[in-house]
């Protein structure tokens, strides 16, 4: 990245979309911007969806040396040669996910406002810890990860931290200086242009 000091762009696919267009889309971001990671993150069980979703994007990724994870399934992340797998439950898993993947796997664990339950999967193996929702939403019981969590986080753990969910520019400058990763999926793919739409949010982090 041109600036070091700026957060990084951890970016999640949208839960669902068309193998025929969005592989492209992605192509287009990746080439456009430094991204340390994708995040496979589809709203479907159906693993022939999965699996070939994954084989899709994983040449796609590897080829910008970008990592591709998978959100839950941690049974596909070796069957379709990924890099990973990121957690929705915290740390409740994250033991016997670390003795299955091994340790050269990534696995991150989203932990929504809990201090403690990031702090929890930190101690125990996980390679970075996401809060959020990050910006105001009506979704979920609105409980928000506010600027507080992240400040004492980037000062106290060394575990890298990820911002994630209901992010707005504004959001994005105030928690530019506190966090280490944006975690950023339907903020661009819902616009027509995902590439420009990831360039004013980066432009925000700086």
């Amino acid at each position: 990245m041109a600036d070091d000091t700026r957060p990084q762009v951890y970016l999640s696919t949208p839960p669902a979309f068309e193998l025929s267009t969005f592989p492209a889309r992605l192509a287009e971001v990746l080439d456009a911007f430094d991204v340390a990671c994708v995040r496979l993150s589809m709203a479907t069980s159906d693993e022939s969806t999965l699996s070939r979703a994954g084989d899709t994007l994983r040449p796609i990724c590897h080829e910008a040396d970008v990592a591709l994870v998978i959100e839950t399934h941690v049974g596909l992340v070796e069957r379709l040669g990924l890099d990973g797998v990121h957690l929705l439950d915290g740390a409740r898993t994250m033991r016997a996910v670390r003795k299955t993947l091994g340790a050269d796997a990534i696995i991150g664990a989203y932990c929504g406002a809990s201090r403690h339950d990031g702090i929890t999967a930190a101690e125990i193996g996980a390679d970075y810890v996401s809060f959020g929702p990050a910006g105001d939403t009506a979704l979920g019981d609105g409980t928000k990860a506010d600027h507080d969590l992240f400040a004492w986080w980037s000062e106290m753990i060394e575990v890298p931290v990820v911002a994630e969910g209901a992010l707005t520019p504004e959001v994005i400058r105030a928690l530019a200086p506190v966090t280490d990763f944006f975690g950023i999926g339907e903020e661009i793919w819902r616009e027509d242009d995902a590439a420009q739409a990831l360039g004013q949010l980066i432009e925000a982090m700086s």
